[in-house]
């Protein structure tokens, strides 16, 4: 019987317009009303969260969240962490220096700063659109050594990106956890954090087997928190690679694959 369901956000609990449709909404409460831990997982920062977390009445001190890709885990009520992984200012003067090698924009999550970048583009408005927040724009270089950054973002048009990510050194895969979270976003974070790891975690904390977990996810920054579970799922609109490496294949994120999912692996036990 499964305990906990993962969930990612874009491109899996939320349609294309960001919304989540009542079926879903209905399926998320019917299985927490089951007693089944339900965490959304997104690599986003909890100020993008919040709101769904609220519209899905998963706010409470029983609830737990993943954030930045599992970078941090916490309870959405106490807002206590329970992991917190994190990168240096040091490490985002390496890849400041890596971007420019590879022709591409950067930008990083700074826990003194806020989000930063040395410039504004189309990629990095969208993400102070999802935390309605301005963007600090500052030289890279700028960031104190020491000071906490929970991820680096490295983004382009989908092309300019795929060639820059040829340029990356070995090293630089050795020491950090690198990943796409979009065609137009890559991903850098403290080589210990990936959804998995944060899942794995969270597992432990609350005192359940992977073998009791449903994750469901679209993307390559679910991959990790796919292998993890007992019954990883992939949407109908993943990426072919997500799909080779599920156990499951749910309609797609228009069709409310996430409540597929719950419906016929949760609530259809509970009946």
């Amino acid at each position: 019987m499964y305990k906990l369901i993962a969930l990612d956000m874009d491109g899996t609990i939320l349609k294309n317009d960001t919304t989540i449709s009542e079926r879903t909404k209905n399926a998320v409460k019917l299985a927490k009303k089951c007693g089944i831990k339900v965490v959304l997982a997104s690599g986003r920062p909890m100020e993008a969260i919040n709101s769904y977390l609220e519209e899905l009445d998963l706010i409470s001190e029983e609830d737990f969240v993943l954030s930045y890709n599992g970078a941090i885990v916490q309870n959405t009520g106490t807002k206590e962490k329970i992991v917190s992984n994190l990168l240096t200012g040091k490490d985002a003067h390496i890849l400041y220096k890596l971007s420019l090698d590879m022709g591409v924009d950067i930008n990083g999550f700074s826990k003194f700063h806020g989000l930063v970048a040395p410039k504004n583009n189309l990629y990095i408005q969208i993400q102070c659109d999802e935390i309605n927040k301005p963007l600090v724009q500052m030289d890279f270089y700028e960031i104190k050594e020491d000071d906490e950054i929970t991820k680096i973002i490295m983004t382009e048009d989908a092309e300019i990106l795929s060639r820059g990510i040829e340029l990356i050194p070995d090293n630089i895969y050795e020491e950090y956890t690198v990943l796409k979270s979009d065609k137009s976003f890559l991903e850098f974070l403290n080589r210990d954090s990936n959804k998995g790891k944060g899942l794995e975690y969270l597992a432990n904390h609350l005192g359940i087997a992977r073998e009791e977990i449903i994750s469901v996810g679209d993307a390559e920054n679910d991959m990790h928190m796919i292998e993890f579970a007992g019954l990883g799922v992939a949407m109908g609109n993943a990426s072919d690679d997500i799909k080779k490496i599920a156990d499951y294949i749910a309609p797609t994120n228009e069709e409310d694959g996430v409540a597929h999912v719950i419906e016929t692996f949760i609530l259809s036990d509970k009946q």
